[in-house]
């Protein structure tokens, strides 16, 4: 009888379900998949790629344009010490002036005062020079004596008006009194004499034009017409660099 129980009792531990090993672990769940945020990054690479073809693209649409690095009076020309190349967009609706027509360029006046930096346009330049805004050209017929030799294009003059026939005031200020007086003290010269019979005025006299101020033209032309001007050739700002 005591056999049998202890075999009963070991039948019994047997069937008794197994417990899971310490090593063994749980089943997780599927990761959850975010088709959102895989098409933002495929987005994103897209746009960057777009954007780096663009700059592609716009650097190869430059042009290659004149610049001025030294101021251009009125009536002045282009020379290689007073520009410089540039390369901007090209934009069919701005009349560049492209570098490899500086050439061209060079030939011609300017129709009014360039400042330092500009970006050439073709408007600014022509065959002769014209009076910028607040401008007047006066034309002056002068014998020698009343104008320093070598007087060019684009040069800036003071006029002085004299009645002794002779020479001119040295004082920048006239006194009351005083018939030697200064006319203008900053006016450029935007037309010289040449070689043609047209810019010479008689057997003796010279002809210039000067861009001046509005406000003293008339005093100026007076004063020409009576032979009373002596123009005196003021340093230019840039000489001293």
């Amino acid at each position: 009888m005591k056999i049998q129980e202890r075999t009963g009792a070991g039948q019994g531990r047997s069937a008794a379900p197994a417990q899971p090993s310490v090593g063994d672990r749980l089943p997780t769940p599927p990761r959850e998949r975010k088709p959102a945020l895989a098409a933002l990054a495929v987005l994103l690479i897209l746009v960057g790629a777009l954007g780096a073809t663009m700059l592609v693209l716009q650097a190869g649409d430059r042009v290659e344009v004149v610049k001025v690095t030294k101021e251009i009076p009125v009536g002045g020309k282009v020379t290689d010490s007073d520009v410089t190349s540039v390369m901007v967009a090209e934009d069919s609706d701005i009349n560049y002036v492209k570098w490899a027509q500086l050439s061209t360029l060079k030939t011609l006046k300017a129709v009014t005062t360039i400042p330092t930096g500009t970006v050439v346009m073709g408007q600014m330049f022509g065959d002769e020079a014209g009076a910028s805004d607040g401008k007047t050209l006066v034309g002056l017929s002068l014998k020698a004596g009343q104008f320093p030799a070598g007087i060019k294009v684009g040069d800036t003059v003071a006029a002085y008006r004299v009645t002794d026939g002779g020479s001119s005031s040295n004082s920048s200020a006239s006194t009351s009194g005083n018939s030697n007086s200064v006319l203008t003290d900053k006016a450029t010269v935007t037309s010289v004499p040449s070689a043609d019979s047209d810019d010479i005025v008689g057997s003796a006299n010279s002809a210039y034009t000067l861009a001046v101020d509005s406000d003293v033209a008339p005093a100026l032309a007076q004063a020409a017409a009576n032979s009373q001007v002596v123009l005196v050739l003021v340093p230019s700002s840039n000489s001293s660099n």
